[in-house]
């Protein structure tokens, strides 16, 4: 096999996409920003205990292990940046009110999530700590959605909507392994309705027979009166379908938005406690953004209080939008003369891009489109269309 030639699932990120990714990157976080989010940092690499602490064990098998040289303690490379989020918060911030944290650096999967995803995402994120009302839930979501505008994403834009507590509330009680426990959360998922009556046939019959209505519980608004119907029999599942439909109320007033809902979708990580949603866009295999509230995040770190937020692949991103168009130009020769080099410093300080054309080199095509020039006239340098 030739030196060069990366592992699978990785790749090389060449300029004209790298230059989009880069835009966006800005954008995204910008548009936090408006909201109030302060930016943080996370490293790449943290002692494995902390990574894949509580809720981060979901983590594991995404998680690349190493050893440190220095300490010769096992070290991990983030696969999600929720934790270390939670850690920050907990530990250096320590607030006593809210914390809007927002952050955007690669993560590294062993595995893709899905089809044709990279291992090496470029992972955006935003989250609310300190609030446990729907005004954290509901800003959480008008944010994500903003965020999808500001990168040129808002016809064909579905919000889907469920709650984790709907599912836990169904298996209370029941004495299930965490192996057969994710065997259910498969076949609710796949909507294999089989597959879940044989896994619960020993299950209470109040539990069997909810689990079994999940499956057909997707769709409109109507599904949430649906639900109230089919899972009369576990008042848990009440106050989660309230706060259901009064956030997909709070979003009705953004235009082209379609809400949906799918009461059995479990993907995912396991930390989320509550209201989760995932957002898809036209030409995405799956949801583009992920989200939602994980109220124990941060209990491993000595501080459990209230967390939402969301996440989405800024390489995945791009891949959904159209291409941008070459980057507008200004070409000028190469020379020493001093006045050249003193007009083309000032136009780059004033944000233009000049390209110096290398002896030899005029008829190349990079990634800017040329469309003035800097030639001399009269003695002074000036700019003129081409």
């Amino acid at each position: 096999m030739s030196a060069w030639v990366l592992p699978d699932h990785i790749a090389d990120v060449l300029p004209s996409e790298a230059r989009h990714i880069e835009e966006l990157r800005r954008q995204l976080l910008d548009t936090a920003r408006g909201y109030g989010y302060e930016l943080v940092m996370p490293p790449l690499l943290e002692h494995l205990e902390s990574l894949l602490s509580g809720t981060g064990e979901a983590l594991d098998l995404q998680t690349f292990k190493l050893v440190d040289q220095l300490s010769g303690r096992s070290m991990g490379l983030r696969a999600d940046t929720t934790p270390q989020v939670a850690r920050i918060d907990a530990h250096l911030l320590n607030r006593d009110g809210v914390a809007r944290l927002c952050y955007c650096g690669p993560v590294l999967h062993t595995r893709p999530d899905r089809p044709h995803a990279t291992r090496e995402p470029l992972q955006f994120g935003a989250e609310i700590y300190g609030h446990a009302g729907l005004e954290a839930d509901t800003e959480t979501l008008l944010l994500a959605l903003d965020c999808l505008d500001a990168a040129g994403l808002r016809d064909g834009v579905i919000v889907d909507l469920a709650d984790a507590r709907i599912v836990r509330a169904l298996f209370a009680g029941v004495p299930v392994d965490a192996a057969a426990l994710a065997r259910v959360h498969a076949a609710l998922a796949a909507k294999d309705a089989s597959e879940l009556e044989s896994l619960t046939k020993d299950f209470p019959a109040a539990s069997r027979e909810g689990l079994r209505a999940l499956v057909q519980l997707y769709g409109d608004a109507s599904v949430l009166d649906e639900a109230a119907k089919a899972l009369k029999g576990t008042p848990a599942v009440g106050a989660a379908l309230a706060d259901l439909k009064q956030l997909a109320a709070g979003l009705q007033g953004v235009a082209g938005r379609q809400i949906s809902f799918d009461l059995a979708d479990l993907r995912g990580y396991a930390y989320y406690s509550g209201m989760r949603f995932g957002i898809y866009v036209p030409g995405a295999a799956d949801s583009l953004v992920r989200g939602g509230r994980y109220d124990e995040v941060g209990a491993v770190f000595g501080r459990n209080r209230p967390a939402v937020g969301f996440s989405l692949d800024v390489r995945e991103l791009v891949g959904v939008l159209p291409a941008r168009p070459l980057r507008a130009a200004i070409r000028a020769p190469w020379s020493d003369a001093a006045g050249l080099r003193q007009a083309i410093a000032q136009l780059r300080k004033a944000g233009e891009t000049v390209v110096c054309v290398l002896p030899g080199h005029g008829s190349e095509i990079d990634e800017f489109h040329c469309d003035r020039e800097l030639v001399e006239q009269a003695g002074q340098w000036t700019v003129r269309a081409i």
